[in-house]
Formats: structure tokens, sequence, C-alpha cells
């Protein structure tokens, strides 16, 4: 399950990073790598949504800070 954690978190932050990137300066890097795949492009923002859900569900049982403290 970590590793599957650390997955979704990684493709979390790139979707993160691409839509800064879009705000602040209209660039879209997913599309300027893989642009001329448009269904690879597709795939690509279909994990990063994906990764997002999963990582919502699951956010309480893996933040230190959210998630139950042990005494």
């Amino acid at each position: 399950m970590k590793s599957l954690h650390m997955v979704a978190f990684l493709l979390a932050m790139v979707g993160a990073l691409n839509w800064g990137l879009v705000g602040l300066f209209n660039f879209n890097l997913v599309d300027v790598l893989l642009g001329s795949v448009p269904a690879v492009v597709r795939v690509v923002y279909v994990l990063v949504g994906a990764s997002a859900v999963y990582l919502l569900a699951t956010h309480t049982t893996y933040c230190r800070y959210c998630g139950s403290k042990k005494k």
C-alpha cells in the first residue's frame, strides 16, 4: 500500500504543478511533453484525477497530522 500511496502522491503533485503552470503562465507542461499523442495526455489526466480521489479517500490513514494519534 505504501508504494500505491507514493505513486498517487507523485501523480497528484504532477497535476498540481501542471495546474499551477497553467494558471500562472498559461503553460500546459503535460500537453507540451505528450501533446503529440492525445490518448496518452488523456490517460495522464485520468491517472492524476484518480490519484487525487485515492488521496482524498485515504488521507486520514496516512497523514501523521490528520490520522488518529497513537499513545
